[in-house]
């Protein structure tokens, strides 16, 4: 499996079979249950995941209850806490809502391979440079698109979620009811029949 997550790096940048092998070491699967809790609210965490083959999440609670997912990790995506970066302990939840297979890799790994592959300090940037993006657009949806355009914003960046997660994870995930759901997708459906 570590092979799998070589295949990975070796399409976003220049590492050779040998190179990989000088950072591998510091890299491990880990298979995770169905529901299995990976990072716990008040953790710091230590670690950042490469999913291989399942599905997490990252999600907060609220007081009331409510859980307010933050973020989805198909295959190929990766799931950490920010927070644990700065030694500060995390406000999220991390969890497999499937059986999930990871490459479990040390919070400094991308600076500690750096140091063998210079290359990694821009794959790791880019990475970075993505993730606010991703989250800028994320806020400005939630704050400012209707329901529909964010479930459409969904099915767009993760197109094979709708079968494999529960309806109010992907209500939850759009900040809208699961009701308010339904009727995007009914009218979505409508729409569609109509073409």
């Amino acid at each position: 499996m570590i092979e799998q997550f070589k295949l990975y790096l070796q399409k976003k940048v220049a590492i050779t079979d040998e190179q990989f092998d000088l950072i591998a070491g510091k890299l491990k699967v880990k298979n995770f249950d169905k529901n299995e809790m990976i990072l716990m609210k008040g953790e710091v965490s230590t670690h950042g995941y490469f999913v291989l083959d399942g599905l997490l999440r990252s999600y907060s609670i609220d007081a009331k209850g409510k859980t307010h997912i933050i973020q989805f990790a198909p295959e190929q995506w990766w799931m950490s806490d920010r927070n644990g970066m700065f030694h500060e302990a995390s406000e999220f939840f991390i969890d497999a809502i499937e059986p999930t297979q990871a490459i479990v890799m040390p919070k400094a790994f991308i600076d500690e391979a750096a140091k063998h592959v210079p290359c990694m300090y821009d794959f790791n940037n880019t990475m970075l440079h993505n993730s606010i993006r991703f989250m800028q657009k994320r806020i400005n949806m939630l704050l400012s698109a209707p329901a529909e355009e964010r479930y459409l914003n969904f099915i767009q960046l993760y197109p094979n979620l709708t079968l494999r997660v529960p309806q109010w994870m992907i209500a939850s995930y759009l900040g809208i009811t699961p009701e308010s759901l339904s009727r995007v997708r009914k009218d979505l459906a409508h729409k569609h029949f109509k073409i």
